[in-house]
């Protein structure tokens, strides 16, 4: 029994020890939690957080409908205008925002149509502009006052009722303080309207808001309001003498005044001519862009230089940093256009290099006097 005992005694602690040894980790696993130190990774952050926004602007110039092109619209319950559009359409919708200068008032056909040297146009011109891709107009220019305050009430309703925006012409002072501007791919731009006058017709007493006319205070007070509530400014002048291919002095010290104190982008009209686009740096570092005439889009005017006109096509970047943000006026480009009819019938706008190559170089040519760079696009 005795014997049983110390067998028994010796098995349990066999067994204990056995027990032991497997609960042991092995050399391997001995710190199974092991932990190195290590440096704290630096974090990358760029000298400024910026973020880029850019905006594509074209213009066209005049918008100018004597008798032949109405006549040529009419229906047999009104006018459409779409055929004289439809060939340059996809040139005028391809950009973020499209600006004309509607020079014949579309005062509409109830107060009767009117042709040379008191111009009133059927309202569906406003309709056929708009579906052509353009969402901009300046009414101020020597024709706004040719028919009245009811030719410029009916077109200011219609140009609201169909969503497009309208400048230089306004039913009152408070409408005219609000100065109209656009929201595209985060860049605001505002877009505002002068003419050196209304062919000797006087603006009513007590309502000058019913045309902006030139005037260097009115225009700095204007600007220095629109660039606090946009990032662009546009402003059209309808300025210089008809039919003279180049600038004068006062168009380009007007010009000057007018990128001096804001003014981005600089769209001449009047001369129903091309007229040459150019820079101008101003004081501040900025760089305006400046178009001094567009000529004729779509007129019924007799001479080459009168029926040829164009796109002026444009990119705006805006770069937003931690600092604060800028704007840079880039890629001028240019398409060359041509007034073709069949006999003053079937008016329509086409590519000028379709017509005559020689006229479309010539052209080229002239556009690229003060700015070689210009490129074309046909």
């Amino acid at each position: 029994m005795a014997t049983f005992q110390k067998w028994f005694i010796v098995c349990l602690l066999a067994v204990g020890a056995l027990a032991a040894s497997s609960e042991q980790p092995s050399a391997a696993e001995s710190n199974p939690h092991e932990f190195t130190v290590r440096t704290m990774p630096l974090a990358v952050m760029p000298e400024r957080v910026a973020r880029n926004h850019r905006v594509s602007l074209s213009a066209i110039g005049d918008v100018l409908i004597h008798e032949p092109l109405y006549e040529d619209a009419r229906t047999g319950s009104g006018y459409d205008f779409d055929a004289m559009f439809a060939p340059i359409q996809p040139f005028l919708e391809s950009s973020d925002i499209t600006v004309a200068n509607s020079e014949s008032i579309i005062g509409g056909s109830e107060i009767g149509v009117s042709s040379y040297p008191s111009f009133n146009s059927p309202s569906e011109l406003g309709d056929a502009m708009k579906n052509a891709g353009i969402d901009v107009v300046s009414m101020a220019n020597n024709h706004t006052m040719d028919r009245g305050v009811q030719a410029i009430e009916n077109a200011i309703s219609h140009w609201r009722d169909i969503g497009m925006v309208s400048s230089g012409s306004h039913l009152s002072a408070q409408q005219r303080a609000d100065i109209p501007v656009l929201e595209r791919n985060g860049i605001t731009l505002s877009f505002l309207s002068y003419t050196y006058g209304t062919n000797g017709i006087p603006t009513p007493v007590g309502r000058p808001y019913l045309v902006n006319r030139i005037d260097r205070e009115l225009i700095r007070q204007d600007l220095a309001h629109a660039r606090k509530h946009s990032d662009v400014s546009v402003l059209s002048l309808h300025f210089g003498n008809e039919y003279e291919m180049m600038p004068t002095q006062e168009q380009a010290e007007l010009a000057r005044f007018a990128a001096e104190n804001g003014a981005d982008i600089i769209l001449g009209h009047h001369p129903h001519v091309l007229q040459p686009p150019a820079w101008i740096d101003t004081a501040d570092g900025r760089r305006s862009f400046v178009f001094y005439s567009l000529g004729n889009f779509l007129s019924g005017q007799k001479g080459v230089e009168r029926r040829i006109g164009g796109i002026v096509h444009l990119e705006i970047d805006k770069l937003e940093t931690a600092e604060g943000s800028s704007i840079d006026i880039t890629n001028p480009a240019f398409t060359p256009t041509f007034v073709q009819h069949d006999g003053f019938r079937d008016y329509e706008v086409l590519l000028l290099k379709d017509i005559n190559e020689e006229w479309n170089a010539n052209t080229k040519a002239h556009l690229a006097t003060w700015m070689p760079e210009l490129e074309f696009r046909e």
